[in-house]
């Protein structure tokens, strides 16, 4: 298996409402079949049914997988930024933003379904020009 994410899926109780949120925080995405497509760098973020996502899984009820989302961003200030911005839009902010252990300064917001997102900035890991995440060589830092 290749080392790699091509989408990630959010099962959401409400596609519009999901879809508002994403737009209001400045996404732009393309609505096919009750589905909805975000390209999201080199990968794409999903919107879809929970139930309908629950039965292509073949699993019963809407799943209880948790996970986090993450934006690594490039300032401390962009970290503030985002996550007022996803506020204002209807997010829960879960966890203001604060430095971090790492060096770093992050916080965490919850989108109308549930799915939390950390905002981070980490002076540790590269981002290109175009967002793609580099991890740096953990065993070069010893």
């Amino acid at each position: 298996m290749e080392q790699r994410i091509s989408l990630i899926t959010l099962g959401v109780a409400d596609v519009a409402r999901a879809k508002a949120f994403y737009e209001q925080l400045g996404w732009q995405g393309q609505e096919v079949e009750e589905t909805v497509f975000f390209q999201a760098g080199g990968l794409a973020l999903v919107l879809w049914s929970r139930d309908k996502l629950a039965d292509d899984a073949g699993i019963e009820g809407p799943g209880t997988g948790a996970m986090t989302l993450a934006q690594n961003v490039r300032s401390r200030a962009e970290v503030d930024e985002v996550i007022a911005t996803a506020a204002a839009a209807g997010a829960t902010v879960t966890k203001p933003a604060r430095e971090t252990f790492y060096g770093g300064y992050a916080g965490y917001f919850a989108d109308p379904d549930g799915h939390l997102w950390e905002i981070a900035w980490n002076p540790g890991f590269t981002l290109a020009e175009d967002g793609t995440l580099t991890v740096p060589d953990f065993s070069a830092m010893d």
